[in-house]
């Protein structure tokens, strides 16, 4: 894998040097360049070209001479900009990671053996105790229900994006809500641009259901941090944040559940 990164990087900031001008906020360039450019560096390419940009949107970092000219507070981050069109765009530095000092509420592990034996992936397994813990209810106080898993589709002015699953749901009043949620494994990181391209697939394919983006990360194998994110003037913005960790009954003891009664909501 290190390899590979090392690959990608050199493509991708030969491609940003060759547009980029001092002052820039935005650099475009399209799928058709990574070909062009890995030919000029003498650089074999993978089979499946949107792994380069999948590479910088959800799981590695963009090369240091990069993000060196972001100015403070801010970064750049990779976007798809239509058909076979990207964009580095400069936006408002959010790191959404684990806080060290929230607390760990314990949960029953209702996650079928069979299902934690058998999940392929990080993401998969971490989808599936979402899902059979019911922590996304539990989370938003909503009651909800799994509408699609990796649903991709095509935005107008985005082009295609990946949601890892959609969730619809309703309180108490007949609200509707729709919920996308993003999913991590320990050292994956949540981006910016999923958030956004959820929240932009929402507004169009659901447009009049309340959106509640949702992100999930992997702690350890038996604790989850969530996420709940809103768009801002500032831009993407944490609003809450939980941790939740998985245990056997016999791990729940009364003292736990007498200090949770004491919480604050």
């Amino acid at each position: 894998m290190p390899t590979t990164i090392n690959r990608y990087c050199r493509l991708i900031e030969t491609i940003f040097t060759k547009h980029y001008q001092p002052g820039d906020r935005e650099v475009v360039f399209v799928r058709a360049e990574l070909n062009q450019v890995a030919q000029e560096l003498g650089i074999e390419l993978p089979k499946n070209l949107g792994d380069i940009v999948y590479t910088f949107r959800y799981r590695g970092e963009l090369p240091k001479s990069i993000t060196d000219k972001a100015p403070p507070d801010h970064e750049w981050v990779l976007r798809p900009a239509g058909r076979s069109r990207y964009r580095l765009a400069l936006t408002r530095a959010v790191k959404i990671i684990p806080s060290s000092a929230l607390v760990d509420t314990k949960i029953p592990d209702g996650t079928p053996g069979i299902i934690a034996r058998y999940a392929l992936n990080d993401e998969q397994a971490l989808l599936a105790r979402l899902r059979y813990n019911r922590l996304i209810d539990i989370f938003t106080g909503l009651t909800c229900y799994s509408l699609q898993s990796h649903l991709r589709t095509t935005v107008p002015g985005v082009g295609q994006v990946e949601t890892d699953e959609v969730y619809v749901a309703v309180d108490k009043r007949g609200v509707h809500y729709v919920i996308p949620v993003q999913a991590k494994g320990i050292n994956e990181k949540i981006g910016i641009g999923q958030i956004e391209q959820d929240i932009a697939m929402c507004a169009v394919k659901f447009p009049d259901l309340v959106c509640r983006p949702i992100a999930a990360q992997s702690i350890s194998e038996k604790t989850i941090a969530m996420f709940e994110l809103e768009e801002t003037a500032d831009g993407i913005a944490v609003s809450s944040e939980r941790h939740y960790c998985l245990v056997q009954r016999h791990e729940l003891s009364p003292e736990d559940l007498k200090a949770y009664q004491q919480r604050l909501a």
